[in-house]
């Protein structure tokens, strides 16, 4: 049995305990006196990384309840936030009715169906006095050679090929096209942009118009993309507006053999048993840009998902830049502007890198747009991130 001995009816162990704490006090205030051991501790403190969670974690209950208050004005504000992006669809709409009519008469020059008059076809150019000055310097010289040359000269309808000229110059979609896709895309005469209904889901239709052609039988390819703008329950503060969900394309009615998203294939066959080959054909996916009319549906692999991300992509640009700027994406200008902005960021950021976020409000409109599409489409597919 242990001995426990007292003194003056105090536990000796207690004493003991009572006078080692005292003596870690008393260290501990000699050490903390001490400058050099203080300058220590203070250069550890700095060097620890500092986070705005660590920070809140470090906050009284008090605050932190009243974070949790401004967290809720938060989400009520995102809800706000959807109903606006909700209202601008319906703007859209209505702006696009009135766009319409122009498309129409776009639409009609560009086939040929209607000749513009000289007034609707008189353009003012930025070196006009330059052009003229050549021109009437040439006509002083040669008049009887361009009177020949414009007897001769060619007058085709409308404008050929201009849809696919655009196809051409834009290298997203020059990307896509392959090369037996393009005797099909020189029958392309217009791309519209549908709005849904007041009162439907949100969404939107292009329409991809085509002369009769010897390779499908259809007058009209759609591609459906549907949009959501509400805040994700789970993470509503992640919230930046409407973003493409899904889409559905359409049935391609293709005459016989002029299929050019599948191939035919011959593969040899060895019977098990007999030991006797055989040669099998069988048809397997091709590539085209016409595949842009079955997207992938039911499948969630990375490669899956990267292909919508890029198929999403595709869609808005057809919508906010394609169709809107045609003529001017047909001449290369528009292609000009967004290389110009382009090549204007990248020498701002040369210059001085400090000027970077101040230069944000001048970012291009592309650039901008591209960067807003990225943006979501890393939040709508996160396995891209890795």
């Amino acid at each position: 049995m242990a001995d426990h001995s007292f003194s003056d009816g105090v536990p000796s162990d207690s004493v003991e305990a009572a006078k080692n704490a005292s003596n870690t006090e008393k260290l501990t205030d000699q050490v903390m006196q001490n400058p050099r051991v203080l300058a220590a501790l203070q250069e550890r403190l700095d060097n620890v990384p500092h986070t705005p969670s660590s920070y809140i974690e470090t906050l009284p209950k008090a605050v932190k309840r009243r974070i949790n208050a401004l967290k809720q004005l938060q989400v009520r504000c995102a809800h706000i936030e959807a109903k606006f992006y909700e209202e601008v669809h319906d703007l859209e709409r209505k702006y696009a009715a009135l766009y319409q009519p122009l498309f129409d008469k776009r639409r009609e020059f560009i086939t040929g169906d209607v000749e513009p008059t000289d007034a609707e076809s008189e353009w003012h150019s930025e070196n006009e006095e330059e052009e003229k000055l050549a021109g009437d310097m040439k006509n002083k010289v040669v008049v009887t050679e361009k009177e020949a040359a414009t007897a001769e000269e060619p007058n085709p309808k409308g404008i050929p090929e201009f849809w696919f000229t655009i196809f051409r110059n834009v290298d997203m979609l020059s990307e896509l096209v392959q090369e037996y896709d393009e005797p099909i895309l020189k029958h392309l005469q217009d791309i519209k942009v549908k709005f849904s209904d007041p009162g439907q889901p949100m969404s939107f239709v292009l329409e991809f118009h085509f002369e009769p052609n010897d390779y499908f039988t259809n007058s009209v390819l759609t591609k459906t993309y549907k949009m959501k703008s509400e805040p994700d329950k789970a993470d509503p503060f992640s919230f930046e507006g409407p973003e493409i969900v899904d889409c559905d394309g359409c049935t391609i009615d293709w005459k016989k053999g002029k299929n050019v998203t599948v191939k035919t294939i011959k593969k040899k066959q060895k019977h098990k048993g007999r030991g006797t080959v055989r040669t099998i054909t069988k048809q397997v996916p091709n590539e085209s840009f016409f595949n842009f009319f079955n997207p992938l549906k039911g499948k969630s692999d990375e490669d899956s998902e990267f292909t919508l991300a890029s198929d999403f992509e595709i869609g808005h640009f057809f919508r906010e830049r394609i169709v809107p700027r045609a003529v001017l994406y047909f001449t290369g200008e528009a292609i000009e502007d967004d290389d110009n902005e382009l090549e204007g960021d990248e020498e701002g950021e040369d210059e001085d890198d400090a000027e970077i976020n101040p230069k944000v409000g001048n970012f291009g409109a592309t650039q901008t747009y591209l960067l807003c599409c990225t943006l979501r489409l890393l939040k709508m597919f996160p396995t891209l991130r890795q």
